[in-house]
């Protein structure tokens, strides 16, 4: 029986393994003799840690959301102004070059084992609520502050940020519109449900 510290270590490198491929073949191609080619095991040693691949794939799930999460956080404690923490809450839901689009592209391949796997559905409901909640609580600092005159409560205004940038994030990892373009179009949108006149930054 290998040693818990050696386990934990596996299984890391079974979770990035499942990544890169989730990434280069898609959810529904993702093989357990690929995930286990790309980690160098054999699909035994693979199921060994992971007797249910979906308990693997919503293993990549939660570290996804976690990264995707904590990148958000960041960008927005990184800023001073309402507007800023608001356009960098906006900005950072967007899939640009790098990070965020290999993130998001990993998490929109994954989102369909939602509607089959509990631990999934669970962890993209928290997910949400993550999102929406650092939505508002931008929003209602900048209501507070006086920066802001919101459109509508805070709960309904963040959750519908978030509802936003799915889709958007869709139209971007599709080539139907750049990530720049849909940056100007929730910014607009964000000022619109502000009251506020600021530049983009």
């Amino acid at each position: 029986m290998p040693r818990p510290r050696n386990q934990t270590a596996r299984r890391a490198q079974l979770v990035q393994a499942a990544t890169r491929t989730v990434l280069e073949r898609g959810v529904t191609n993702a093989r357990l003799r690929d995930i286990a080619a790309q980690a160098g095991l054999t699909p035994a040693s693979v199921l060994y840690y992971y007797p249910d691949i979906n308990d693997l794939l919503a293993a990549v799930f939660a570290q996804g959301t976690e990264t995707y999460v904590l990148r958000r956080r960041e960008a927005v404690e990184a800023c001073d102004t309402a507007w800023a923490r608001l356009s960098a809450c906006v900005t950072s839901g967007i899939p640009f070059p790098g990070e965020a689009e290999t993130t998001s592209r990993l998490l929109y391949e994954l989102l369909p084992v939602a509607f089959r796997v509990e631990a999934v559905a669970a962890r993209n409901t928290a997910f949400l609520a993550q999102q929406t909640g650092l939505y508002r609580q931008v929003l209602e600092e900048g209501a507070a502050s006086g920066d802001f005159r919101l459109a509508a409560p805070a709960d309904f205004l963040a959750r519908s940020f978030v509802a936003l940038e799915d889709g958007y994030g869709i139209d971007v990892l599709s080539g139907v519109a750049t990530a720049e373009e849909v940056q100007e179009r929730l910014l607009h949108h964000a000022r619109l449900m502000t009251g506020t006149s600021e530049p983009d930054e």
